[in-house]
C-alpha cells in the first residue's frame, strides 16, 4: 500500500504540504497544467494567481517554499460555490473526490464552531484562491504519487494569538481544534500558528494518527518550508512516501493483569462481564501455578488508555486482588469493517478483517446467528451456511 507519512513537528499548512509534495518529485509543470483545469479566474482572459516556488533553507536544511500570489480578493465563497468549481473542472475523479472531502471537513468544522448551517459557512481566509490552490494542489499531488493511506505524527499546533476575520483568536484556532479531534496534538512553546485550518483539514479528511514513522520502503522524501523563521527549530513539514511493508492497523493499549488464588471460581464470569462493561476491549482468565503449590488464575484485561480507571475499578470491585500490573502494549491488527448481510432468515452482521484492500477474515456475528436460529427454530449450522461466501457453500 502506497503510504505517505507526515512529520508535523513544526505543524502543517496547505502551502507547506504542497511544497513538500513538490520537493518529493511532483513535477511543477504537471501541477500547473492540472491547476489550469480549475475555473477560478475573475476574468475570461487570464488567471488571477501565480505560483511562486523557491528553494529555501531552514536551520541549514533545504526545502521548497511555495506561495500563491493572488490579485486582491473581495469575494467570499461558501461550500456549494467551491464544490461547484471543483465539480465543473476537468480534473480526474479521484482528485475531485479528495479536494471535495477536505473542503467538506473544513465546512463542517466551521459550522460547528460558529453554530450555523454548513450551507451558511462563508470561507474568508480559506475561501481565497490561494487556499483553493493549496487544497486542490494537494489532491493533485496525492493522486500523482498514487497515495492510498496517510499517517501523521503528533501535531505541533503552536501557541499565542492570531488575527482573523472573526477577530483575535487563541492558537490553535477554533476550527483547527475541531478538525484535530481524535489526533495527538501538542504545543512546544513556540508563539506562532504552526498548524492552520487548511493543514488541519487535510489531516482530518485524509489521515490516520501514528505514534511513530510506520514501516515503509521509502521511495521519496520531501520538505515544505513554512513562512516563519523559527529560532527554536526548522520550520518544515517533512513527508515520507513509500510502500508499507505490512498494511496493518496499529495502536497502543493497556494490558492490566493480576494473579488470583482466593476468588470463588463461580465469580469468574461476573468479573469478566464487569470488566467488559467498564470498557475493556477483551478480558480472560487462564490457570497458573503459584508459589507454595497453589493453583490460581491470571486475570488479564486489555483496554484503551483512557478507559484505565473504570476498568481498574471493576477489577478491584469484582475480585479479591490487592494490586495489578499494567503494561503499555503495541498492537498490530487487521483493519476491521462491518457489513450487514441479508439472508432469508434475517440480517446478519459480518465482521471483515482487511490487510490493505484484501479480505483476510470473514466471520458472521455469533449472537446474530444464535438469535435467528432461536427465532426460526432451525439448527445454528443452517443459519451459518446462508452467511458463507457463495464460492465456499458447496464445500461446506
Amino acid at each position: 500500500m502506497k503510504t505517505l507519512y507526515l512529520d508535523c513537528s513544526s505543524g502543517i499548512s496547505g502551502n507547506m504540504f504542497l511544497g513538500a509534495l513538490l520537493d518529493s518529485g511532483l513535477p511543477v509543470d504537471f501541477l500547473k497544467n492540472e491547476l489550469r483545469k480549475l475555473q477560478i479566474t475573475n476574468d475570461k482572459s487570464q488567471t488571477n494567481y501565480k505560483l511562486q516556488i523557491t528553494k529555501a533553507k531552514k536551520h541549514g536544511v533545504r526545502a521548497i517554499h511555495l506561495e500563491v500570489k493572488t490579485k486582491k480578493q473581495t469575494k467570499t465563497r461558501n461550500l456549494k460555490d467551491i464544490l461547484a468549481i471543483i465539480g465543473k473542472s476537468k480534473l480526474n475523479s479521484n482528485t475531485k473526490q479528495i479536494s471535495s472531502a477536505i473542503f467538506r471537513r473544513l465546512a463542517e468544522a466551521e459550522a460547528k464552531v460558529h453554530d450555523i448551517s454548513i450551507n451558511k459557512v462563508h470561507f474568508h481566509e480559506v475561501g481565497a484562491i490561494d487556499s483553493i490552490v493549496d487544497i486542490v494542489g494537494a489532491a493533485i499531488g496525492l493522486n500523482y504519487f498514487g497515495v492510498e493511506e496517510i499517517r501523521t505524527s503528533p501535531i505541533n499546533v503552536g501557541s499565542g494569538w492570531i488575527k482573523t476575520s472573526h477577530g483575535r483568536l487563541p492558537i490553535p484556532a477554533p476550527a483547527t481544534s475541531e478538525l484535530l479531534k481524535g489526533f495527538s496534538i501538542y504545543n512546544s512553546g513556540i508563539k506562532k500558528e504552526l498548524t492552520t485550518p487548511t493543514g488541519a483539514a487535510i489531516i482530518s479528511a485524509l489521515a490516520k494518527k501514528a505514534d511513530s514513522l510506520p514501516r515503509l520502503k521509502v521511495e521519496a522524501i520531501g520538505s515544505g518550508a513554512g513562512t516563519f523563521n523559527l529560532a527554536e527549530q526548522p520550520n518544515l513539514l517533512r513527508i515520507f512516501i513509500g510502500e508499507s511493508e505490512l498494511p496493518t492497523e496499529k495502536d497502543v493499549v493497556l494490558q492490566i493483569e493480576t494473579n488470583i488464588d482466593d476468588l470463588d471460581p463461580r465469580l469468574y464470569d461476573k468479573a469478566i462481564a464487569a470488566l467488559m462493561k467498564a470498557g475493556a476491549l477483551d478480558a480472560f482468565i487462564e490457570p497458573i501455578r503459584m508459589k507454595k503449590r497453589r493453583n490460581a488464575v491470571q486475570l488479564v484485561a486489555l483496554c484503551r488508555p483512557e478507559d484505565k480507571e473504570p476498568v481498574l475499578e471493576a477489577v478491584f470491585d469484582k475480585t479479591t486482588t490487592l494490586g495489578v500490573r499494567i503494561f503499555l502494549v503495541l498492537r498490530e491488527k487487521l483493519n476491521r469493517k462491518i457489513k450487514h448481510l441479508k439472508t432469508r432468515y434475517g440480517k446478519v452482521k459480518i465482521k471483515l478483517g482487511l490487510l490493505g484492500r484484501k479480505i483476510k477474515t470473514y466471520a458472521p456475528e455469533y449472537e446474530d446467528l444464535k438469535r435467528l436460529a432461536k427465532k426460526h427454530r432451525v439448527p445454528l449450522s443452517r443459519i451459518t451456511h446462508t452467511t458463507l461466501p457463495r464460492s465456499s457453500r458447496a464445500v461446506a
